[in-house]
């Protein structure tokens, strides 16, 4: 039966981070804790399940911390937790009975992330399958009877264990400071981290943090490539909506709009900016648009509720109540995709 080391990267996790060590600690076989400066409880209530706690000085990179904390395992498997996620009785056996029966050519196993939308966090999805368990050391073998080559792509496997993500309070805070700072050391993004940026500011972004990112969203539009752009012309429409610059909102949704695929967040914006200065006629367009022709690009409610609650308001004041009381039953009957496998 494979072995498995826990990693955590830990600070101030005081609150959660027994609930999640307690779940743990009879499925694996070691648990690393990695602490990133803690001031609270952490390191104690650490010890009580584990005497490997190392410290890593924050340098506002939590993949050199990952790095860091797989550094120290010594298992076959490496499973990557954090402190406010939970395996009820359900999965841990489920987990068990996955650790008799792993296949010794699997590298990945990937699990299903549950409770994503309470907090805000980065996803458009309530379940959202994610690689949690890492074959620590890759066997690297030669495929095809012919023009052999060496695999390289890894072999995963999709689980059906459920792992509950029940966190204290909202990260995005956290998470638009870091990005900010990566900005100011001059560093640019890379691809994933601008779309997750994009992503998250139309998720749980604040007007105050839509513009503090605008800057860098103009920098790197003239020079991105293809599949880039839409996100970027969806924060940057939002910004110029929040400004109240009409210019600006023009030339940036105009080139969403006339592209291969028009986003659902720049015909929402669209549809607030008309709404704003009370031409709901003009608003119910581009509200019908974002709810029925067009796909969301970063957050899936600017596709589904958001544009129906609006286009209720637009028919109510219009004066058309028919039309108001049906797009607000269809508003009040949406449901979120409850998983994306």
């Amino acid at each position: 039966m494979p072995t498995i080391s826990a990693c955590l990267i830990v600070k101030n996790e005081e609150k959660v981070l027994a609930r999640c060590l307690a779940c743990l600690h009879d499925i694996v076989d070691e648990i690393i804790i990695v602490d990133t400066g803690s001031t609270d409880s952490t390191k104690e209530i650490a010890k009580q399940y584990t005497d490997k706690i190392y410290d890593f000085t924050w340098i506002d990179d939590f993949a050199a911390a990952r790095n860091y904390s797989f550094s120290k395992a010594t298992m076959d498997y490496i499973y990557t937790a954090d402190a406010d996620e939970v395996v009820d009785e359900e999965n841990r056996d489920k987990f068990i009975q996955l650790k008799k029966d792993l296949l010794p050519e699997i590298e990945i196993v990937q699990m299903k992330y549950a409770n994503q939308l309470q907090y805000n966090t980065t996803y458009n999805f309530d379940v959202e399958l994610r690689p949690k368990l890492y074959k620590r050391m890759r066997s690297f073998r030669w495929v095809d009877p012919i023009h052999e080559s060496v695999m390289l792509d890894p072999i995963i496997y999709d689980s059906d264990i459920e792992i509950l993500h029940l966190p204290e309070s909202n990260h995005a805070k956290r998470d638009f400071d870091t990005f900010q700072k990566v900005i100011r050391s001059g560093n640019r993004l890379s691809k994933k981290l601008l779309h997750m940026y994009a992503r998250e500011l139309f998720i749980a972004g604040t007007d105050e943090d839509f513009l503090q990112a605008r800057e860098y969203f103009e920098q790197v539009e003239a020079d991105c490539s293809k599949e880039d752009l839409k996100p970027i012309q969806c924060v940057l429409t939002k910004c110029a909506r929040i400004k109240g610059d009409s210019t600006s909102l023009l030339k940036h949704a105009i080139k969403n709009v006339a592209g291969d695929l028009t986003s659902a967040e720049v015909c929402y914006e669209l549809g607030e900016y008309f709404f704003a200065i009370e031409d709901y006629k003009e608003a119910t367009i581009w509200y019908y648009n974002a709810a029925y022709e067009t796909a969301s690009e970063l957050n899936i409610h600017y596709s589904g509720d958001y544009p129906l609650k609006r286009l209720a308001e637009c028919y109510e004041n219009i004066g058309d109540q028919e039309q108001a009381d049906a797009y607000r039953k269809l508003y009040q009957e949406w449901k979120l995709p409850e998983t994306n496998n």
